[in-house]
């Protein structure tokens, strides 16, 4: 049987998922929410979804089983409760909450209702990095040992019609592009166990520079340029920039060092691309091809819905996501007090995906 879902959020980032959660055959979208409903019923007509309306009758409707949680960040431990409470399993957009007390009080709540909670970023189940995690567990770089990550460019308010959640309490940075680099470590490291970070503001005020309300001024509230380092309970370490604040653009640059290569991660904020590796004494760099599904944004709800269906655990937890959560979090406060900050949640690794595990082939 197919997993009702319905859509809460119907702003930018909802066309990639109802682009494909509509395509995807374990799941159907019945309902799209919105604080905005002239927003949900375009939204809804766009994909052929067939209900729309607010919060409360998307909670209330009695064909969803998971709630896919699109709200700004400041909205997500509200809504996720109160589909917690309604019985309703969750996929959250990340970060998984605004402070890590309201993420565990979700999980807690989700947990005392038996209903599942997942998060974003689903690109951890991408070609990518499912790739990266086969030929690490072959030990093709040899024991791993570190990773450099970086993000940097001028910022999305150049090109975001609505970028002022983006620098806002919750968002930066660090906490809009942090869990895709972060999240990518902690699937292949495992838990952290310490981070330190340094913050810095370059400018108090942003300019919308493209949309309805171009040229328009809003407040940056928020750190637009973090250094972050981490240790792992298992031993490695990584340093990882994250910047608003660069003319020059570097994105989705990953490397993962071990006694034997350096692995280089395609972009952690994509689902799929090459990977390249580079031996000791080799001349330069090979390419590996990545293998996998790289069908985009929504693969983490089709996993969630076909382990709900076999009973089995999800991949992209709320766990997951509470500890990356903490990890900014700790990194954001490490860059306040100028001290290393100690990690306390942890998380089960997530199984690797089979390479042919194929979102658009039905399986319950």
């Amino acid at each position: 049987m197919r997993l009702g879902i319905a859509v809460v959020g119907c702003g930018n980032i909802s066309n990639q998922y109802l682009k494909n959660l509509t395509r995807f055959p374990d799941v159907q979208v019945l309902f799209c929410a919105d604080i905005d409903s002239g927003r949900a019923e375009a939204q809804a007509a766009a994909y052929g979804v067939p209900g729309s309306g607010s919060v409360e009758e998307a909670l209330g409707h009695p064909g969803v089983g998971l709630v896919v949680n699109l709200t700004v960040p400041a909205a997500h431990a509200e809504v996720a409760a109160a589909a917690v409470r309604a019985g309703k399993h969750v996929w959250n957009e990340k970060p998984l909450t605004l402070d890590v007390a309201a993420g565990r009080r979700l999980l807690e709540e989700a947990r005392a209702a038996d209903v599942r909670v997942g998060c974003a970023p689903d690109t951890v189940l991408g070609a990518g990095l499912q790739t990266a995690r086969r030929l690490i567990a072959e030990g093709g770089i040899g024991a791993p040992l570190s990773a450099l990550t970086l993000f940097q460019g001028p910022g999305p308010e150049s090109w975001h019609p609505d970028p002022e959640f983006l620098f806002a309490a919750g968002a930066g940075p660090l906490f809009d592009m942090g869990p895709y680099y972060l999240s990518t470590l902690a699937v292949v490291f495992g838990p952290a166990s310490r981070v330190a970070g340094v913050g810095r503001q370059a400018r108090t005020t942003r300019t919308i520079g493209a949309g309805p309300k171009q040229g328009t001024e809003f407040p940056v509230q928020v750190p637009t340029y973090t250094a972050a380092l981490v240790e792992f309970e298992a031993g490695q370490a990584a340093q990882l920039l994250f910047s608003w604040d660069s003319p020059l653009s570097r994105y989705g640059f990953v490397e993962i060092t071990g006694t034997e290569a350096t692995l280089a991660v395609p972009d952690p904020n994509r689902f799929g691309g090459d990977l390249k590796i580079r031996r000791a004494g080799d001349s330069d760099w090979s390419v590996i091809p990545s293998a996998g599904a790289t069908a985009g944004r929504g693969i983490g709800v089709v996993d969630m819905a076909r382990a709900i269906a076999a009973g089995e655990p999800h991949r992209a937890t709320g766990d997951l996501a509470l500890h990356v959560l903490e990890l900014m979090a700790k990194i954001d406060r490490s860059a306040a007090t100028g001290q290393f900050e100690t990690v306390e949640t942890t998380f089960g690794p997530p199984a690797p995906l089979n390479v042919e595990w194929d979102p658009y082939v039905r399986a319950t």
